[in-house]
């Protein structure tokens, strides 16, 4: 028999293979009684992940979205290994910062060729 790559390989126990890049992950139970896949050893300040990927690890073991703004500064959270895995396309954690990076890049397409402007010779008066 063969391994399968239909999902998550038992490493053990509470840790699994990524089926994309075959780094370990853990599985965590959640408080809506499912299952989350970890980036293991990874704790971040809670403010500089999205409200929305913020695992808070409970003292039971479980783990829940914490998505209250602004977190407490020095709390910490576990995060998605997909937003870690270098084989997965990262998500769009900022959708507005998206947009503009997308706005950007069909600005810099319309330049393509145009010569760089140059600064007035007079400056205007700016009081």
């Amino acid at each position: 028999m063969g391994a399968s790559d239909d999902g998550p390989r038992r490493l053990q126990a509470g840790r699994y293979a990524c089926p994309l890049c075959r780094l370990p992950q853990d599985r965590v139970a959640t408080l809506e009684q499912d299952w989350v896949l970890l980036e293991p050893g990874v704790k971040v300040l809670a403010h500089r992940v999205p409200p929305e990927h913020r695992w808070i690890e409970l003292s039971d073991g479980r783990v829940t979205v914490y998505g209250v703004c602004p977190p407490d500064g020095s709390q910490r959270c576990r995060i998605e290994h997909r937003l870690a895995c270098a084989k997965q396309p990262l998500p769009d954690l900022w959708p507005w910062l998206t947009a503009v990076r997308n706005e950007n890049a069909r600005a810099a397409e319309r330049r393509t060729g145009l010569e760089p402007s140059r600064p007035p010779e007079v400056w205007p008066d700016a009081g």
